[in-house]
């Protein structure tokens, strides 16, 4: 169980690290800015490449979501659920602070939305919260659902992470104007944390509904697609 947690731990660390990083600091670095493009895909590479390196061994979730959706297909030991949430807040809280020293070293820098997830007023797009929900609901029930079968027995072994780390890319590619795209309970607290005030007063949402999203996901896949 401690390599298996230590997994996550290191999982959700590349995640936040790489994929809110490159927003921090990648996104509008002048001339040669990666936009949400780049952002886009950063965040479907770190599942990927940690999906490869860890995921013999914890099963690569990386994502509160994704465990509670996997607990709910029964591909996953409900008895493990917290052990692997804390696991994966804890990443994301020391990635988030990792990147906030990181960010500090440019003169001038200010901390701004710092990738932090909202709504209302701190959606990118201005998106509001009943929109903001549904799109984190819709998004995570989509992410789950290809999860469960691109790890099914019937798809080749060994490809499973790269239609995951797509998935996630295309995510980012449609919600990044809506909330910023969470998805992911675990990244969205680590980034808040540092932001403080209305990234935490609008936390709650981004635990609800990707849960909310990963659960009705993990069910629809028990309808469609599991064998009987």
């Amino acid at each position: 169980m401690l390599k298996r947690l230590s997994a996550e731990f290191l999982g959700t660390f590349w995640l936040v690290f790489g994929g809110c990083g490159s927003a921090v600091l990648a996104a509008a670095f002048p001339d040669v800015g990666i936009g949400l493009l780049g952002v886009s895909l950063a965040f479907g590479l770190t599942v990927l490449t940690m999906a490869y390196a860890v995921g013999g061994i914890s099963g690569g979730h990386f994502n509160p979501a994704v465990s509670v959706g996997l607990a709910v297909a029964g591909k996953f030991p409900a008895s493990s659920l917290v052990q692997y949430i804390i696991a994966q807040v804890a990443g994301a809280i020391v990635a988030a602070l990792v990147l906030y020293f990181i960010a500090t070293g440019k003169p001038g820098f200010e901390l701004g939305g710092f990738a932090s997830n909202g709504y209302g007023a701190h959606s990118p797009g201005g998106y509001s919260v009943t929109s903001a929900f549904l799109i984190e609901v819709v998004m995570t029930f989509m992410f789950i659902f290809i999860i469960l079968g691109a790890t099914h027995g019937r798809v080749p072994v060994g490809f499973a992470p790269i239609a995951i780390g797509l998935a996630l890319t295309l995510i980012h590619l449609v919600s990044i104007p809506v909330t910023n795209t969470s998805v992911n309970p675990a990244r969205s607290t680590g980034v808040a944390l540092i932001v403080g005030d209305w990234a935490i007063a609008q936390l709650w949402l981004f635990w609800l509904a990707p849960i909310v999203g990963g659960a009705l996901g993990a069910l629809a896949w028990k309808a469609v697609g599991e064998d009987d």
